[in-house]
């Protein structure tokens, strides 16, 4: 008998209302004889009614389903002996606030996959938000650059901008930063901003959901080794934004006698390397940071380098969209993980303090943590389309067998953290996370 895959309500916060599972693919997962139990979920982007018409039982509870899909973490006691679950864990770099939930898991034998960890026998992601991720975290930045600015007494074309979830889909977004852009091309930005300069890090599909937005600007691609020199050469006011994307060869250097850069090097010695990244904060107006870190890599901006930036006065440098929102990550800035209803906080480098809003010393932060929820109906679509076709091996998977035993397609297998309470060999290494 095969295995029910149970869809469960998003309850991490009252702003999450995607799926994994659209009612059009349960519809087709249905139709050819996989059995799905959905969660009744009122605020969820897909009305209940929907994937009832499409043949699933709506029920209060799919807890006993032997497969349960979710997009965030789920509550410590939602959790049975033995069951098996989905979902954006945020454990596999041993990030703190999820180490209690991990232990649950493997001490109730339980099963866990990531969709992180969905990836090909090279190493790419095959199941992910990313793209919506970019989308929404350059929108809701420059919103945040626009607020910012005004709480400094200067008024732009981008006070025009609302948050992402403030559309209705992503045609009237595309088209609201279309309209900010004529404004820009035909008043410019106030004289004392100079050169506007956004600065993006990474080149990956985040960078590149937030280039596309960036790109509904006129404006002007600049490398890195550039950007002092635009800076230099327009002191006026700009009728256009200069964007420049950063690769990690950009970013760090090496350190070892004679040792030049090489990416594999350094993904696999980072030790060997430092940042190199501060002297482009002082000629960036807006930085976005959209580059997959670990905490084994250089940090990009850390406290001192932040400090040091705001001991000469007030820098160019305005606000922070940190949409990786690494807390205590790669950038110093990032002290906390916020949500759409209270999204930027600025931050202080001289005493560390962050508090909400867009007003004080420092650095505006946006650091939403689900940046995805605020385009609901296109990123899960898009997610649905990439998960559905594992789903029929996920529910003939035989969940009670032993890991040498049990079949499973290559990138599924892969995406397992726990298999009945005991790490995988791929995996084994989270195990001193929680030593």
């Amino acid at each position: 008998m095969s295995n029910c895959i149970g869809l469960r309500r998003e309850d991490k916060n009252e702003w999450e209302r995607r799926v994994v599972l659209t009612p059009d693919d349960v519809k087709d997962l249905i139709d050819d004889g996989v059995r799905i139990k959905v969660e009744s979920f009122p605020r969820r982007a897909f009305r209940d009614e929907l994937y009832a018409a499409a043949g699933a039982p709506v029920v209060d509870s799919v807890a006993d389903c032997e497969l349960v899909l979710g997009v965030k973490e789920m509550p410590l006691d939602y959790f049975r002996p033995g069951g098996a679950y989905m979902f954006f864990s945020h454990t596999i770099k041993g990030q703190p606030y999820n180490m209690e939930m991990l232990r649950r898991l493997r001490d109730l034998g339980c099963t866990l996959l990531d969709y992180e960890l969905v990836t090909d026998e090279e190493g790419r992601r095959l199941i992910f938000f990313s793209h919506h991720a970019g989308l929404v975290g350059m929108t809701d930045s420059l919103w945040t650059l626009g607020r910012r600015l005004q709480a400094l007494g200067i008024d732009t074309p981008l006070l025009d901008l609302e948050p992402a979830h403030h559309y209705p889909d992503l045609g009237a977004l595309k088209e609201a930063v279309r309209r900010v852009g004529q404004r820009i091309e035909k008043e410019g930005f106030p004289e004392e901003l100079g050169a506007v300069t956004v600065g993006i890090l990474g080149y990956g599909r985040v960078s590149q959901g937030a280039q596309e937005i960036l790109e509904l600007l006129p404006h002007v691609v600049l490398q890195p080794q550039q950007l002092h020199d635009y800076v230099s050469s327009h002191q006026h006011a700009a009728k256009e934004v200069a964007m420049v994307v950063f690769h990690e060869e950009h970013l760090v250097e090496n350190t070892e006698e004679g040792g030049r850069f090489e990416l594999q090097d350094y993904y696999d010695h980072p030790e060997h390397y430092r940042s190199i990244f501060e002297p482009h904060l002082k000629d960036l107006t807006l930085l976005v940071n959209a580059i997959y870190w670990e905490p084994r890599y250089p940090r990009f901006a850390d406290a001192d380098t932040l400090r040091r930036l705001f001991a000469t006065g007030t820098p160019k440098l305005v606000a922070v969209g940190d949409i990786t929102c690494d807390v205590d990550g790669s950038l110093a800035c990032t002290v906390r993980e916020t949500e759409p209803g209270d999204p930027v906080y600025v931050y202080d480098p001289e005493s560390g303090q962050a508090p909400s809003g867009f007003s004080g010393p420092g650095l505006a932060v946006l650091a939403v943590g689900n940046l995805p929820c605020e385009l609901p109906v296109e990123a899960s679509a898009h997610f649905a389309q990439a998960l559905h076709p594992f789903i029929p091996a996920l529910a003939e998977a035989e969940l009670g067998a032993e890991w040498d035993e049990v079949e499973l397609p290559g990138p599924i297998r892969r995406a397992v953290i726990l298999w009945r309470g005991t790490f995988t060999p791929h995996c084994h290494y989270m195990a001193a996370f929680l030593d």
